[in-house]
């Protein structure tokens, strides 16, 4: 285990705790008509966010590991970022460098899909588009192109459709895309067919374990070829989107590609299916339902003796899956490791949702505690619902549980993600995430008065954007409309806009007396990798050097 930490020579912490609230998907938004978080009723958030004690973050683009600043950040990284204080190349990034490389194509993995592709089918899985925050399209038609070049014969593919990552409804601009290249891998020779699909948030990419029922139905339709029949991926969408006025790409039932003699590409005894999914946390399961032999979550029926391998490790503690073609990064000495080292008490608390973000990925895409007998992880269970329907989720009963467990007495540093503006962000809901972020705002209330109450320290912050831009922009930054009627078109994804750092130390933080300030040459530019460092020295410690900075200056 690292070291313990050094103590602060002029900062000893607040007698309370120290408190992080993580906003998902609360950024900072342009303050108009496609800003629920300005237009939601924040009175909490205002009263805390005076600006002696509050700055801007980039939680974006290269601020988190991502390739570009085009990227928009995801909880994923989001957290990876927060929780180490370091910034490491993500997924996206580790993958496009493999493929530039050749190296992808070296590993042990990828020579065994080979190896099963040459004699049976090499079967594709994954969520079909360039969003960039699971996967991408590019990674796909690479890996494709170097299967038929190697002498696969019959690739097939199984399209999850995203409208979420990317704009609701934009299902077909990827699906037409694929198909032009499936056909030109066809010409050369080679059988390369859409096999099925269905909307990514009803079938095969549930996680944290929230709709096992989700899984399943993936099972059976990328496995089995069981669900509903169509001629081809275009008119499945388009049927299924006119039996259904108004639904998005996202929430799409399951289809099955058929001819004549059935579903073209059951997954068979002797195949290779590839996970082209890079972010971990919605790839665990379906992992799983392939690798595990003992999964009894749902009855898989027949189950091929497949070659089964991940784009990733999803999970490094499980060693999920067993076979994976680019190794993820490697994150060590985390915030929380280092807390533990020094005996600090830690609590880690979020509904379902967002749980596996301040467990998991906080902890650098680690499953464990680091010490047990110092640490606490509370889940609260999310609703099974639309999230639009419940928009106020569980931030109630977070925060009751939270308050509870701050009047122990018996926790240090505590972390609590509120899930509401990005969970209901996503279903494109305005009214609804005006509501979620009002719910929060209500909690943050609640909390605040708590940590007064115990001479604590409150930090609010974001790990990305969401509900800050709910409507899309044209190029020159309107919001854009349906052309007939001027609706505005809606936004399901996350924003490249910072997210807000706030402070409240009742206790003196917010004085000119105070021991410390923000250092606004550090906070700017500053991103989310900064925080982990900020943490620790209000908690009375010396951050080590191989964390970013902290945005503190002490007089």
């Amino acid at each position: 285990m690292s070291s313990a930490l050094s103590r602060h020579p002029r900062f000893a912490g607040p007698k309370g705790p120290v408190v992080l609230a993580i906003l998902d998907g609360v950024g900072k938004g342009a303050g108009d008509e496609a800003d629920a978080v300005a237009l939601a009723r924040t009175p909490t958030l205002h009263r805390l966010s005076a600006p002696e004690v509050s700055t801007l973050l980039r939680a974006h683009g290269r601020a988190v590991g991502l390739p570009s600043d085009e990227d928009m950040g995801n909880s994923e990284v989001g957290h990876n970022a927060l929780g180490s204080g370091k910034i490491h190349a993500q997924g996206a990034m580790l993958i496009g460098r493999a493929l530039a490389s050749g190296a992808i194509f070296e590993s042990a993995a990828w020579q065994k899909v080979l190896e099963r592709g040459q004699r049976g089918a090499v079967h594709f899985l994954g969520l079909l588009s360039d969003g960039n925050v699971h996967s991408h399209i590019d990674h796909l038609e690479a890996l494709m192109t170097a299967a038929a070049k190697a002498g696969c014969r019959r690739l097939y593919l199984h399209a999850l459709l995203d409208g979420r990552d990317v704009p609701p409804t934009s299902a077909l601009t990827y699906v037409d895309r694929v198909e032009r290249f499936l056909a030109e891998l066809s010409a050369g020779g080679v059988t390369a067919k859409i096999a099925s699909g269905g909307g990514r948030m009803v079938i095969t990419m549930d996680r944290y374990e929230a709709d096992w029922p989700m899984v399943a139905r993936g099972w059976q339709t990328h496995v089995h070829g069981d669900g509903r029949r169509f001629p081809d991926t275009r008119t499945a969408v388009l049927t299924l989107r006119d039996e259904a006025p108004g639904i998005t790409d996202q929430n799409l039932p399951p289809f099955v590609i058929a001819d004549a003699a059935g579903p073209v590409a059951p997954i068979a005894d002797g195949d290779a299916v590839v996970l082209w999914n890079f972010r971990g946390d919605r790839a665990v399961e379906i992992s799983r339902a392939f690798d595990d032999d003992t999964l009894t979550t749902f009855d898989r029926g027949r189950r091929p003796d497949v070659f089964f391998a991940g784009m990733m490790e999803y999970d490094g503690d499980l060693h999920l899956p067993r076979s994976y073609l680019v190794e993820p990064p490697t994150i060590e000495r985390t915030m929380g490791e280092l807390l533990a080292a020094t005996g600090v008490t830690q609590l880690a608390i979020s509904e379902t949702q967002k749980y596996g973000h301040v467990t998991y990925f906080w902890n650098g895409n680690k499953s464990g505690m680091f010490d047990p007998a110092t640490e606490t992880y509370v889940e609260i269970p999310s609703d099974n619902v639309p999230f639009d329907q419940r928009p106020w989720m569980k931030a109630a009963e977070i925060t009751d549980r939270l308050i509870a467990e701050l009047r122990t007495g018996r926790h240090r540093f505590v972390r609590v993600n509120y899930a509401n503006g990005d969970m209901v962000g996503h279903t494109g809901s305005m009214q609804a995430t005006i509501l979620a972020v009002e719910s929060v705002d209500l909690q943050l209330a609640r909390l605040a008065r708590a940590v007064e109450e115990l001479h604590g320290i409150l930090i609010v912050t974001a790990d990305h954007g969401n509900a800050d831009e709910m409507f899309q922009r044209d190029k020159a930054g309107a919001v854009a409309r349906e052309a007939h009627t001027g609706i505005p078109l809606q936004k399901t994804s996350h924003t490249l806009n910072p997210v807000p750092f706030v402070i409240f130390d009742p206790a003196g933080g917010t004085t000119s007396s105070a021991a410390y300030e923000l250092d606004r040459s550090r906070c700017e530019g500053a991103g989310l990798a900064n925080v982990a460092s900020t943490c620790l020295e209000l908690l009375g410690y010396l951050p080590p050097e191989e964390l970013l900075p902290s945005l503190l200056r002490f007089r």
